[in-house]
């Protein structure tokens, strides 16, 4: 290949032809100066990996990635997703260039209020932004997450002569995101998986945002990746594009692996800065910006440079576009002539629709004072309706037996090539990628991420699970998944120090509240099994948001449900379990979880004191603010001041609900080894202390 020099500046250019290379690099210059142009305007933002990375992505985005800019939700299209979200000012000039309903009023007011160009990219706000990203490494367990829907979706559904699954997913990473142990557990299990359709590239430019990666990271990447099981390649060149085309190449018809394809970059290519962390996070400042323009040969006027032949020609994207979605639309009719079951299922799928009566199988726990674990139930549940529901899918980080998450009969997620050996604790079903039950491993970080990738492909409804003391190792990613409003589930057992003897380590105090802090999250902690039956409706019907269930190892017992309130209840977060029967309340009990039964027996004792006591089961904090002031008025009455919450947990956020006037019984220290009852009771969680403190609040000696 021959290369242009200039000023020590290597250009882009091909063994194509003379016309064909110089509008190559007429539109690489467009991107970057689109991207640098928007964060000067902005004062703010990150200018570097646009220099240095569009060759990369000019490449990718022209000459394989498929995509319909005016359908931007198309189900077959490939998804590429930028891990480096800081390089946003580079996708949003992708997506402008291509034809995505991204106006160039908007890539001017990047950064800005009200702007569909935010600092980082973010998912249903911009059109063509497939996830949520700038927390490095997220995005990579995106995109595995992404490719496990694919390859999940197409074993189910795909038949000879319909291939009606069937996309990439690319990404573009950066030495950031490889750092991040996120990405590391996601690596692992893609290799494993070998998802021969996940291909990354990877932007080396051997900066980051406070130095060199000399003073950090000197693996070596390849080898690492390698190891994993991963198809690893080098680009010496970032502003090689045929090498880069022919990695591409390479990766996409390497079908056992996953590929990473390192691309020698240079951070603020062409910018007095170049090489430098300064490119990095910060705008390279006006004169800096007509150097880089005037080395690049651009013109220094006007910004915001589209020529016409390069709008001409990244719009070409539409009708290409246009064409592979009218084909594979034509595909899908015949599909539904020979399929018609199938075909009825995949398209429910897509538009993200529940099957009717999906639930019906769901049956009601009689009442029972011994009663079972919110996990047992839970199991119960779940399997009750799984099969009603061929979207879900999920496991847990290798902790199935104890989160009681397997789906019976649905096999495991799994390469069926690949030759598993031992099959103890393996799933009933077999091994493919058709499985419906997901081995992460011990993998909580990726898992997360993986499963926020599954959700925003579309087509699934992902959960996953683990103990809740380990739901901070997943907290990025259900943060992120909030923000994405992607219908996550996560379940998280052994809720409590009533999970007993494993000790404070394993025994989950501040969790809960800080699940609760995450805006868009709703947290469910079902009191009995009847309520678990109805948090599970719950958060199969949230389409809109993650939910967190909170589940209990010990039993709890099941409620008779003639002398309690329905446990439909949990849909409005909070409501009535029981009255006094002959007066008002003097005193309100209020709990979440295994607490519920704790309060109904303490409610028991006193009212045989002749006190009149009102019982709140409490699930949800985010569905009772839903509610309207008056239902949470009529649940907690201002009235009755007396009002005494208790859960195995901090008191943090309790006090909104008890009132100045008000107490809570609560954990405000880590717990102890020894059986669950003793620890509980050692902690004060048992009757004679709940009524002691009630009794107390309303002015009475115990």
């Amino acid at each position: 290949m021959e290369r242009v020099a200039g000023d020590s500046i290597m250009y882009a250019t091909s063994k194509r032809a003379p016309d064909s290379a110089r509008l190559d690099s007429l539109a690489i210059n467009a991107i970057r100066f689109l991207s640098v142009d928007a964060v000067q305007k902005a004062n703010s933002g990150h200018p570097g990996l646009p220099l240095g990375a569009a060759p990369m992505a000019y490449v990718l985005w022209t000459r394989f990635l498929r995509h319909h800019p005016a359908h931007p939700h198309w189900f077959n299209r490939d998804r590429f997703i930028l891990s480096a979200g800081h390089g946003s000012s580079l996708l949003y000039s992708l997506l402008h260039l291509t034809g995505y309903d991204l106006t160039m009023e908007q890539i001017q007011r990047f950064r800005q209020w009200g702007s569909l160009t935010p600092g980082h990219p973010e998912r249903g706000l911009t059109p063509g932004v497939e996830a949520t990203t700038g927390p490095l490494g997220q995005g990579f367990g995106n995109g595995v997450g992404m490719a496990m829907a694919e390859a999940h979706l197409a074993a189910r559904y795909n038949r000879p002569g319909f291939e009606l699954i069937d996309h990439f997913t690319y990404g573009l990473v950066s030495d950031g995101d490889l750092m991040e142990g996120v990405a590391a557990e996601a690596a692992s299990l893609a290799g494993h998986l070998k998802l021969g359709k996940l291909i990354y590239l990877y932007d080396d430019n051997r900066i980051t945002l406070a130095a060199s990666t000399q003073l950090t990271f000197t693996e070596d990447v390849l080898q690492r990746f390698a190891a994993y099981g991963w198809h690893a390649s080098v680009v010496e060149d970032g502003n090689d594009l045929d090498a880069i085309t022919e990695a591409i190449e390479a990766a996409r018809l390497e079908c056992e692996r996953p590929s990473l394809i390192r691309v020698r970059t240079h951070l603020g290519f062409g910018s007095p800065k170049q090489d430098t962390f300064a490119a990095h996070g910060s705008p390279l400042g006006e004169e800096a910006v007509r150097s880089t323009k005037q080395k690049l040969g651009w013109p220094t006027e006007p910004t915001f440079l589209v020529p016409p032949e390069v709008e001409s020609h990244l719009r070409k994207a539409l009708e290409a576009g246009r064409t592979a979605e009218d084909q594979w639309n034509a595909r899908f009719t015949a599909y539904e002539k020979q399929y018609p079951e199938l075909a009825r299922e995949l398209r429910q799928l897509i538009d993200g629709e529940l099957p009717q009566g999906w639930d019906s199988a769901i049956s009601v726990f009689p009442a029972d004072a011994k009663g079972m674990a919110t996990r047992a139930a839970s199991e119960k549940v779940l399997n009750a309706f799984q099969a009603n529901l061929p979207g879900l899918i999920g496991g847990a980080a290798d902790l199935s037996p104890s989160t009681n998450t397997e789906l019976k009969n649905q096999g495991n997620f799994e390469n069926p090539d690949r030759a598993v050996g031992d099959l103890q604790g393996a799933a009933s079903g077999g091994w493919s990628y058709a499985g419906r039950n997901v081995p992460f491993g011990v993998r909580e970080h990726g898992m997360g991420s993986i499963l926020n990738g599954m959700a925003v492909h579309g087509g699934l409804i992902p959960f996953g699970a683990t103990f809740l003391t380990f739901s901070d190792y997943l907290r990025p990613s259900i943060r992120l998944a909030a923000l994405m409003k992607a219908q996550v589930i996560c379940v998280f057992t052994h809720d409590s120090i009533g999970m007993g003897e494993d000790g404070p380590t394993h025994q989950p105090v501040e969790h809960v509240a800080a699940l609760r802090a995450i805006p868009g999250l709703i947290v469910l902690r079902p009191g009995d099994a009847n309520e678990t039956a109805v948090a599970w409706r719950v958060a199969i019907e949230t389409r809109d948001g993650p939910v967190a269930l909170i589940l209990t190892r010990q039993n709890v017992a099941t409620l008779d449900r003639n002398r309690f309130a329905s446990p439909d209840g949990l849909r409005r977060g909070a409501y009535i379990l029981a009255d006094a029967p002959r007066a008002d309340p003097r005193v309100i009990l209020i709990a979440s979880g295994s607490e519920v039964g704790l309060i109904v027996e303490a409610g028991q004792q006193l009212e045989a004191r002749q006190i009149p006591v009102r019982l709140v089961s409490m699930p949800s904090w985010e569905l009772f603010e839903a509610q309207p002031q008056a239902y949470r008025d009529l649940v907690l009455p201002p009235s009755v001041p007396a009002r005494l919450a208790v859960e195995a947990g901090v008191s943090q956020g309790w006090h909104r609900y008890v009132g100045d006037r008000g107490d809570v019984i609560s954990m405000e220290r880590f717990g102890a080894s020894a059986p669950g009852p003793v620890v509980m009771r050692e902690y004060g969680f048992h009757v004679e202390h709940v009524c002691q403190r009630a009794m107390t609040l309303m002015g009475r000696k115990p």
